[in-house]
This record gives C-alpha cells, sequence and structure tokens, in this order.
C-alpha cells in the first residue's frame, strides 16, 4: 500500500502568531514533503521493501548506497511527520512535569538543554535537524545531517527542529538562530515529547 502524504495537525495558518507563515507551510507540507511521500512509492515500487512500515525502510536502507534514495526520501518522510508534531499553536515556553523533571536532571537546567539546542541547530552546517532525544535512559541533544535520524543510531526522538533552508527561509531569510530562538520561545510542542518520553518510559 502507497504511502500517503499525511496531514498537517493543525490549520496551515496556525502558526503565524508564532511567526511561522502559512506561506512557508504550503512550500513545506505541500510541496517538499510531498515530494519525498511520491518519490518514496515510486522507489519500493516492486521492491522487496514494498509493504514495508516507514521505520523498517529507513532502517533497512541506511547505510546502503544501493538504497540511498530510499533512504532520503523515507527518512524525509518520517523526519517532517515528526516535525509538523514538534510545532504547536501557542507552543514554546518552559515544560512541565516529568519531561521538565528529565531536562533538569540530565542538562542541569532548562537553560542549559536551550544553550545546547540552540548550539547543535545552528552548527549543523548545511542541511540537517536538531534533535532532543533518550539515549541509553539520558536525555541528550543531537544533530543530523540531511535526512539522517535518530532512529537509526537506537535513540528515541522527543522533539525535532528541521533546520534546512526550506523551513525557514521564506520567514526568517538566512537569520537561521532567529528560527531557532523562535521555535524555542513560540512553537516548540512540550506535550508531544512528554508523551514520547512516558512511551519510552
Amino acid at each position: 500500500m502507497a504511502f500517503e502524504l499525511p496531514p498537517l495537525p493543525y490549520p496551515d495558518n496556525a502558526l503565524e502568531s508564532g511567526n511561522m507563515s502559512a506561506k512557508t507551510f504550503s512550500f513545506h507540507h505541500d510541496k517538499h514533503h510531498a515530494a519525498y511521500v511520491t518519490n518514496l512509492n515510486k522507489l519500493i515500487e516492486g521492491t522487496e521493501l514494498a509493504g514495508k512500515s516507514l521505520e523498517e525502510i529507513v532502517s533497512a536502507s541506511f547505510k546502503d548506497s544501493s538504497k540511498a534514495g530510499i533512504f532520503n526520501n523515507a527518512a524525509q518522510v518520517w523526519n517532517h511527520t515528526f516535525f509538523w508534531s514538534s510545532l504547536k499553536p501557542g507552543g514554546g515556553g518552559v515544560p512541565t512535569g516529568a519531561l521538565a523533571d528529565k531536562i533538569t536532571a540530565d542538562f542541569g537546567s532548562f537553560d542549559k538543554f536551550k544553550e545546547e539546542f540552540k548550539n547543535a541547530a545552528a552548527t549543523q552546517f548545511g542541511s540537517g535537524w536538531a534533535w532532543l532525544v533518550l539515549d541509553k535512559g539520558t536525555l541528550k541533544v543531537t544533530k543530523t545531517a540531511n535526512a539522517e535520524n535518530p532512529l537509526v543510531h537506537g535513540q528515541t526522538p522527543l522533539l525535532t527542529l528541521d533546520v534546512w533552508e526550506h523551513a525557514y527561509y521564506l520567514d526568517f531569510q538566512n537569520r537561521r538562530p532567529d528560527f531557532i530562538a523562535n521555535f524555542l520561545d513560540n512553537l516548540a510542542n512540550w506535550d508531544f515529547a512528554a508523551e514520547n518520553l512516558a512511551k519510552a518510559a
């Protein structure tokens, strides 16, 4: 069964109060994400990967040079779907509950986490992603290039930020640090991150 472009979990103008425009979403979701879905379906048609889950395809194609195109498109479908859930209207601010306690325990403070996350997102050269992950019971900030994600390293993603230029250029031009700060202050979906931590536990 072919993969389909998942709908956004909110209207495309829902994050405008958080400085992410409907135009950014119309390009990012309806063009970029949609193209990854279309390409993936074409690449796996008639192969042993047809009918597999997205996670299975990502795992099976990682580091296989003959399946590089499959990995890039499958991982980008997964990453973008996860990214949409990492954002929410009225998001950002400070997490609460078990997630807040875990961040303080593993990073020292929420401010220290923010510092690490901003640094990872800002220093990812070229295209890629910044992540909050659970790795062997400990929260860590990581960054990955291009389509790569924490799944292939045995880590559990809790939250992500897309730092490909198409994620922010219409709204922030070349000001990636402002885009990163805006994500943490106004858009990060801490409820989603908390749910992912609870499932992993």
